[in-house]
């Protein structure tokens, strides 16, 4: 009998659209979210996913068919999918939403990557995202996906050695304390930690090259899932001004300066 051909790897890795990482936040003057008239930028989990997405089909060679990137956001988010494209995407899925619309809550993102990972002809054997996105750090999108899918799922990963033949995957998860190696079957959910990789700067060929590459377009109603918050969001405000402290000569002063603020020993 001949050995079953091995079946070529498709990645899907989702990225978002985030407020860069070097700039300041600040509240907006209504207190309902974050000044986002500011530099926008990849979020740097998921370049670090795109970057390992990469690396994997480098390590595999021709065992990678394809790498896809999938962003949700407004039309400027076009520009993530070109710098995941350039970096070395094959293709992209763009779901668009207005640029007014508050960013999608992870379950709705979980289950939009839900229904385009249905749609996928080759099918998906592997999703790589960031373990969290820098603007909310709620870190849920890629166990929701999991759930909803009922795949293996393997959290804050530090390293990841696939093997396309035994269609299997052994990573090393980033716990308190150290390192976790944990083995999975694909189809698989992956999140990647700092440590995993540091992303490469895309060349300008590859940049030039971006722009030709194809990006498919759907809204949410093309997929069917309502992007309704489920949470309102009452307030936001910075935290109070940290008030400057004072120098004392001695202990002596140091101690009367307690007992005037009504601070005494146990």
């Amino acid at each position: 009998m001949r050995p079953s051909p091995v079946r070529l790897l498709n990645i899907l890795v989702p990225v978002k659209r985030a407020v860069d990482y070097a700039v300041k936040i600040r509240v907006n003057p209504q207190q309902t979210g974050f000044d986002l008239n500011v530099k926008h930028s990849m979020n740097p989990f998921d370049e670090i996913a795109v970057e390992e997405a990469i690396r994997i089909r480098e390590r595999l060679k021709d065992a990678v068919k394809s790498i896809k990137a999938v962003t949700i956001g407004p039309p400027k988010a076009l520009d993530t999918l070109r710098t995941a494209l350039a970096m070395g995407a094959d293709s992209s899925i763009h779901v668009e939403i207005p640029e007014s619309a508050p960013s999608p809550e992870p379950l709705a993102v979980a289950k939009t990557l839900q229904e385009i990972i249905k749609r996928q002809k080759d099918g998906v054997d592997l999703v790589i995202l960031g373990k969290q996105s820098i603007d909310d750090d709620l870190g849920m999108t890629g166990q929701m996906l999991a759930g909803l899918l009922g795949w293996p799922q393997a959290t804050f990963a530090s390293k990841v050695d696939i093997d396309v033949a035994k269609k299997e995957a052994v990573v090393t998860r980033e716990i308190d304390g150290g390192g976790e190696e944990i083995r999975c079957r694909l189809p698989l959910i992956v999140t990647t930690d700092l440590r995993l990789n540091e992303p490469r700067y895309a060349s300008l060929p590859n940049i030039m090259k971006a722009k030709k590459k194809p990006v498919e377009k759907f809204s949410p109603g093309d997929l069917g899932i309502d992007y309704t918050p489920r949470f309102e969001t009452l307030k936001v405000a910075e935290p109070p001004q940290r008030v400057g402290g004072g120098k004392v000569q001695d202990v002596d002063e140091l101690v009367a300066k307690l007992k005037e603020a009504g601070i005494t020993a146990a």
